[in-house]
């Protein structure tokens, strides 16, 4: 005789499995909403606070977590032009082709340099590479509305050219490292070594950011871990969708919220999350 079929150790298991993948739809759409409010609040994509939520919420591998962060990112600068695109124009933009090219000369560089340095180390100095560059951004954020205050640095234009190219270099590198595009230094780049107004930047930084995130994404295709983002397609979609519907409500909302004190406490939570990452247990 056969044993007897448990029927209710079987249901048990397919309400378990219906309920998480019922749940984790709602957590990444909500996540990628948070996230795009916090970041459509400062003017920017808010990446750097999806790298933690990545490795603590949805417990992804650090690796792994920054291919997500970077696809993620990659949707979310696609979608930024197409709705910066009416508004400002793109023969604003072209008058302004050599700044982009020039920012590009380093960082698509550095992205490719930032990928094989993440796919090359240790989990436990990634972790720690990571933790230092949110502690970095952190300190940025804090002191954005100084930086912005200062008047543009007076150089000539070779060696501005070269100040460029090695500043794209490094935004390439962290861009690659942390999965973001880099905007919390393209647009301070932007404004302090090219002269360009602090809304104009902001689209320009999209112009650099967009190849440079294919760069960075290509580069770790060469990688085994590349193939488990089709694992994580329908966590990219929907904190994908909630990172655009964020980013619209955070725009909307800037005009009654305090950018000075958003930005300090953003800025601490950028610490926080480096330090959870960094003691976080290796993955």
């Amino acid at each position: 005789m056969h044993p007897p079929t448990d029927f209710s150790n079987n249901t048990t298991d397919d309400l378990q499995e219906s309920a998480r993948s019922f749940s984790q739809p709602l957590i990444a759409l909500s996540a990628g909403t948070l996230v795009g409010i916090l970041g459509g609040l400062i003017g920017l994509g808010g990446a750097e606070f999806r790298l933690p939520l990545l490795v603590s919420w949805f417990g992804l591998p650090i690796l792994l977590s920054i291919l997500v962060n970077l696809l993620i990112s990659l949707v979310t600068v696609t979608f930024s032009l197409l709705f910066r695109l009416p508004i400002q124009g793109g023969l604003l933009w072209l008058t302004h082709w050599r700044v982009v090219v020039n920012l590009l000369l380093g960082s698509l560089l550095g992205s490719a340099l930032g990928a094989r340095m993440a796919s090359n180390t240790t989990t436990r100095r990634l972790k720690g590479i990571i933790a230092a560059l949110l502690v970095l951004l952190g300190a940025l954020l804090i002191s954005h509305e100084w930086l912005f205050a200062q008047q543009p640095l007076r150089l000539n234009p070779l060696l501005r050219s070269i100040s460029g190219i090695v500043a794209g270099l490094l935004i390439g590198i962290v861009s690659s490292l942390l999965g973001v595009a880099g905007g919390e230094l393209l647009i301070p780049t932007l404004t302090l070594l090219f002269a360009v107004e602090i809304k104009l930047a902001g689209s320009l930084s999209l112009l650099v950011s967009l190849p440079t995130i294919s760069m960075g994404l290509w580069r770790y295709s060469r990688h085994a871990i590349f193939a488990q983002l089709r694992s994580q397609t329908r966590l990219v979609i929907w904190m994908a969708l909630g990172s655009i519907l964020g980013a619209y409500l955070g725009s909307r909302w800037l005009p009654y919220v305090s950018s000075t004190l958003l930005q300090i406490f953003l800025g601490c939570i950028l610490f926080l999350s480096a330090y959870r990452i960094w003691r976080s247990h290796p993955s």
